[in-house]
């Protein structure tokens, strides 16, 4: 099993078309999952693909 990649928020904005700065808050405010590390933020790609709309299962 390969490592999972894991974004910054900065990354994540790009993808989500957002400031950052809405990234960490969305972090801080547990809308979008995602692991802290010491200060740092970092994103699974998979909880990313999960946050995005349209994705809707079941």
């Amino acid at each position: 099993m390969g490592a999972e990649k894991l974004l910054t928020p900065e990354d994540a904005a790009k993808a989500l078309v957002v400031k950052p700065e809405t990234v960490r808050e969305w972090l801080r405010t547990g809308k979008l999952k995602g692991v802290k590390m010491g200060r740092l933020w970092r994103i699974r790609e998979k909880d990313l693909e999960n946050f995005l709309p349209g994705d809707e299962r079941g």
